[in-house]
């Protein structure tokens, strides 16, 4: 028998409002009814529900899941009192989550029938923001940074050393200056272990502790800040916008360049050297250049202090136009969808790589030195590449007061060493770089060693209306040994706009698609696709015959998965499972995918479309090819015999 629905009514400071509602039904299903009779600048994480307007029980709305109605002892008319906090304002644009993306109101947000609550966490990425210029009210508790910034953060990142023998003169539980631990952007430290650049989160710690002293017990600022080298669209002053008008708080200052201290990323790391090998396949065969993009994640990089690396476990090549001496990358159009197949096999874009490889015509392999320390190892057009991709993967954190700083994408580039061989260097552009390159400030040059800096004047001579060019100056050491600043129009050294990383390979392959001998996409310039009898062959399928638990095994591929995902024959928790199963290698919840209906329509699809077995010889025919009587041509015109042309 259905239960008697009772009505509750409900008072906030916004006024009085009723709902109806089934006694059995759980607090969490009342939250898009609460909120609909609510402010839309409601955060719906700080709603409280009590029993009294003043002095009463109060509980957070978030932590009643699971609690029915009935339980509390809620009877037909009582009433309940509502508390809430609004979300903080950004130049009029509220900077949280909207009430409504929280609303749990589709089958998205639900799990079993039931709506999910939002919780504390907002995504993984920069608050949005009408400005670039906005800053953001107390960031660190609105912006939600990565675990593994997090784990960082909670460290204190001092390097131990142990006593000195020559001098100290203390017992074993004594410290002193020669034996105390040193901070992780210790000098001395990073000279003596030759680390170039100081990991991000130890360039943190340093500007920190020269931004906040907590002994003066001042306010806390976020240490950091993103250049920002255009004309801020906010002016206070009230004139009219650039092009039209433009005062001194709104115009840029000169920029002075300088080599960036510090790198967001200090080390990438390929799972298997497979992974190259195979890149590397497209241009042994067609003699062209790659570029492919890097699928991995973040670990922690113990050889550096408070260090980061990027794990590289699959490479994706785009299409794209390939010639001898570059690549012209096209549309993209399903970014999204291999996006996805990564985040559900707890992977992201992590970076980009590309060759740069000339045979040296000695017929033994080796290729052409082009880039060295007389030449350049990124060029100025590879910078900007770099800087526009940069752009479109920053990193948030919350000590910066505009939730963002930098990037953790990496740029690897293949080329030839001054041995001969195929080497591979990593690269991030600095964070100058992209400023400068979103303000329309540098452009690429014909010298690749060299960055041009944009004219401000069109070709007619007029001021540009486009574009606003501040001054740009770089420091360099000159013949004498003195540090002199000199004028970086018309162009400059590119070396001011990158840091170098290092790279290598694990001890022990131990990448998560160890299956990884499906067809590469978009290679059809060689003769190389990817059909469904590929797909047959690699999931054990042969006419009639299926081999699950060789399909089970095989699923381990990231470009497999891929081709899977844009097939569409499995549903989103068919999909997650098999990307879990390629993942974690459990049989257990592979042969569960094998149950599934989805993965038995893909299996009819492939017994259908797929590569049939050669048909078995009669005993007639193994007779003939023993006593070397067998015509190849006398059975093709025996089978030809019973067609018809009708």
């Amino acid at each position: 028998m259905a239960s008697k629905t009772i009505l509750l009514r409900f008072e906030s400071k916004d006024g009085q409002f009723r709902l109806t509602v089934d006694p059995t039904d759980q607090f969490p299903t009342l939250l898009p009814k609460i909120l609909d009779n609510l402010p839309e600048n409601v955060d719906p994480r700080t709603l409280t529900l009590s029993n009294k307007p003043h002095n009463g029980e109060e509980r957070l709305l978030t932590s009643l899941a699971g609690v029915a109605i009935e339980r509390v002892s809620l009877r037909h008319g009582d009433k309940l009192y509502i508390k809430y906090k609004e979300q903080p304002q950004i130049n009029g644009n509220s900077a949280a989550p909207s009430a409504t993306a929280l609303q749990p109101h589709n089958s998205s947000n639900r799990l079993n029938g039931l709506p999910i609550l939002p919780t504390d966490d907002v995504p993984v990425s920069p608050l949005p923001q009408t400005s670039p210029t906005a800053s953001v009210k107390n960031p660190w508790e609105f912006v939600k940074q990565s675990p593994l910034d997090d784990r960082l953060d909670k460290k204190d990142g001092k390097i131990p050393r142990s006593l000195d023998q020559k001098m100290c003169r203390h017992g074993p539980k004594g410290m002193c200056d020669y034996c105390m631990p040193l901070e992780p952007y210790s000098p001395k430290y990073l000279e003596d272990k030759k680390i170039k650049h100081l990991s991000f989160h130890s360039y943190l710690r340093k500007i920190n502790s020269a931004t906040n002293k907590p002994e003066l017990k001042s306010s806390y600022m976020p240490p950091l800040g993103e250049p920002y080298y255009r004309v801020r669209p906010d002016c206070p002053s009230g004139h009219p916008q650039w092009p039209d008008g433009i005062c001194t708080k709104c115009q840029p200052s000169a920029i002075t360049l300088q080599p960036q201290p510090f790198r967001m990323v200090d080390h990438v790391e390929f799972a298997s050297p497979s992974l190259i090998d195979t890149f590397l396949n497209f241009w042994r065969i067609g003699g062209a250049q790659r570029v492919g993009f890097l699928y991995g994640h973040y670990e922690e990089y113990t050889e550096v202090p408070l260090g980061i690396k990027a794990v590289v476990e699959a490479i994706y090549e785009p299409p794209q136009i390939d010639e001898i001496d570059g690549c012209t990358l096209n549309e993209w159009e399903n970014e999204k969808d291999v996006d996805e197949v990564a985040r559900l096999c707890g992977l992201q874009k992590v970076g980009v790589i590309f060759t740069d490889l000339i045979d040296a015509g000695a017929s033994d392999g080796s290729v052409l030195c082009k880039r060295h320390i007389d030449s350049y190892y990124l060029s100025s057009l590879e910078v900007t590449f770099s800087a526009r991709l940069q752009a479109l993967n920053p990193k948030p954190t919350k000590w910066s007061d505009t939730g963002r700083f930098g990037s953790n994408f990496v740029t690897c580039v293949v080329s030839g060493d001054e041995d001969g061989g195929i080497a591979i260097s990593s690269f991030q552009v600095s964070n100058s770089a992209v400023e400068m390159v979103r303000a329309n400030i540098i452009e690429p040059s014909a010298d690749p060693t060299v960055m041009l800096v944009q004219s401000s004047e069109e070709e007619d001579g007029s001021e540009s209306r486009m574009r606003y060019i501040p001054e740009v100056f770089y420091r360099r050491i000159n013949e004498h040994g003195a540090s002199v600043q000199e004028n970086a129009k018309p162009s400059f050294p590119v070396e001011y706009l990158y840091v170098t990383l290092t790279h290598g390979f694990p001890k022990e392959s131990a990448g998560i698609f160890n299956a990884s001998d499906f067809s590469i996409e978009n290679r059809e310039a060689i003769g190389e696709g990817q059909e469904l009898r590929n797909v047959a062959k690699k999931l054990g399928i042969s006419g009639d015959k299926v081999e699950g638990d060789k399909g089970v095994r095989s699923v381990a591929d990231f470009h497999l998965l891929c081709f899977l995902h844009g097939m569409g024959v499995l549903n989103k928790e068919e999909e997650s499972l098999l990307c879990h199963v390629a993942r974690t290698h459990d049989l257990a919840e592979g042969f569960q995918l094998l149950n599934t209906p989805g993965w038995a329509t893909l299996l009819a699809i492939l017994q259908e479309s797929g590569e049939r077995p050669p048909k078995r010889p009669s005993p007639a025919t193994f007779e003939a090819a023993r006593n070397g009587y067998f015509d190849e041509s006398d059975q093709l015109a025996k089978r030809f015999k019973g067609a018809s042309l009708r």
